[in-house]
């Protein structure tokens, strides 16, 4: 019986992790890589979309999925996927593309 009363403790000792969350709470916070944060110029098809203005590659990506989910461009049965409207066709160059070969494609959109 006593070795009952000793794995029943032992269980107990998880209890402690439940600190550590508040620990990490206080750790300094990551800084933005300068290389996303510059300032780029978009091209002519992507300026239609995000605007004329230099942006941040950020921005850009923000930008872009602010317009697929204004006119439903989403495929509905595979959410990966963008259906590519007129406008963004012109970018793309394919009616449809996934969501990581699209960050790719405006990438080079940028200078």
């Amino acid at each position: 019986m006593a070795t009952a009363k000793k794995a029943a403790t032992a269980k107990s000792a998880p209890a402690a992790k439940t600190a550590q969350p508040a620990a990490k709470a206080t750790a300094p916070k990551r800084t933005p890589n300068a290389a996303f944060m510059k300032p780029m110029t978009p091209s002519a098809d992507l300026a239609a979309i995000v605007g004329a203005k230099p942006l941040p590659r950020t921005e850009v990506t923000k930008k872009v999925w602010e317009y697929i989910k204004k006119h439903k461009l989403q495929d509905a049965t595979n959410k990966r996927m963008i259906n590519a409207d007129a406008k963004l066709k012109a970018v793309l160059k394919k009616p449809q593309v996934s969501m990581f070969e699209m960050t790719k494609i405006i990438s080079a959109h940028l200078s």
